[in-house]
């Protein structure tokens, strides 16, 4: 007689979990590795939104650094010294490389450079607002130094602390190299204040010009931001934009009057209760205007940046068909021959 069979089968593997449970997994990995202060890294999984936000922030930031080299590049061939020249000279070329970092952390989300550079030039991607605007006197480039670059900074070193792993590595050598521009822009602002009367008021000028603007850098008013709240939640910003602006102002106000300068807002004032300045209302229709392309140089500088993309196509050419020449990796060492 045939055996009676068991009345279980033996347990097996069971089935594969269904797709979304999969995701639902990796969603709680991501989560739970955002809240722990972990990096997130470029073969990670991530949420699609969060891969959106990184690209759009860090295009963002790449495309502001290679477009902000045009206001002062400007001023190159009218510095007032060689030392002066010397320094400018430098710290267009520190911008440059910040691009060149920050479009080097971009591709580790699956970007392309040549698309984001084609986002860009068609202006599908935006670039900071500030550098649409003009550098009338030498002046301005000491205003920069201190004003843009200072709330750069402000606004970048917590992203040395950002969730995603390669955004933050880049940040931590951009904010050491904007620090020395912002001091650079400082002193530059120091020596004309203490100069003859026509540089003092020249360096008022270019301060009462860029200041409302350098506000404007940190973004909309918190409850006007769309994507602020996102990134925070995940690590990406560690504060708001009106915590940062408001950081920014209190560190200025204390600067200027060691400037020997005034701050163009007659509201600023120290509030004992909040233990911060206050300062007057922000005209955010100009703001507005500006991002929807009706600042003073807003075509002026995107018709640069597509021509100095134009006019370099043969370097890139070149180091393509250099690379293509001798591998990926560097090549052999070139010999007599191939020198």
């Amino acid at each position: 007689m045939a055996p009676t069979p068991p009345a279980t089968a033996p347990a097996g593997p069971g089935p594969a979990a269904p797709p979304q449970d999969e995701a639902r997994q990796a969603l709680d990995r991501f989560d739970r590795a955002v809240a722990a202060e972990t990096r997130i890294e470029p073969r990670d999984w991530m949420p699609d939104a969060y891969r959106a936000t990184l690209v759009r922030q860090i295009a963002q930031h790449a495309h502001s650094e290679i477009i902000g080299m045009q206001p002062e590049a400007n001023w190159i061939t009218r510095a007032p010294s060689l030392r002066r020249k010397a320094i400018l000279i430098a710290k267009v070329q520190d911008e440059a490389g910040h691009g060149l970092y920050l479009y080097s952390a971009a591709e580790t989300l699956g970007v392309s450079r040549e698309e984001l550079l084609d986002r860009l030039h068609s202006g599908r991607q935006k670039y900071s607002s500030i550098f649409n605007y003009p550098t009338l006197t030498w002046a301005d480039v000491g205003a920069i130094g201190w004003l843009v670059d200072g709330a750069a900074i402000t606004n970048q070193v917590p992203l040395c602390r950002c969730s995603y792993g390669p955004y933050a590595r880049a940040m931590v050598r951009i904010c050491k190299e904007e620090s020395f521009h912002q001091r650079q822009g400082y002193e530059l602002l120091l020596a004309l204040s203490r100069g003859t009367p026509a540089q003092h008021a020249m360096a008022q000028d270019a301060v009462n010009r860029w200041w409302w603007p350098s506000l404007m850098m940190f973004g909309p008013p918190d409850a006007e931001s769309e994507h602020s709240a996102r990134s925070m939640a995940w690590n990406i910003k560690r504060h708001s934009n009106d915590e940062l602006r408001q950081r920014f102002v209190d560190i200025c106000v204390p600067q200027a009057e060691t400037l020997g300068l005034t701050l163009p807002d007659p509201e600023l004032r120290w509030n004992e209760e909040r233990g911060h300045w206050d300062h007057g209302p922000i005209d955010w229709e100009e703001f507005r205007a500006v991002l929807r392309g009706q600042g003073p140089c807003n075509a002026q500088r995107l018709e640069q940046r597509r021509r100095a993309h134009r006019e370099g196509a043969w370097v890139r050419e070149a180091a393509a068909a250099y690379a293509a020449r001798h591998g990926a990796g560097g090549g052999t060492p070139a010999g007599p021959e191939g020198r």
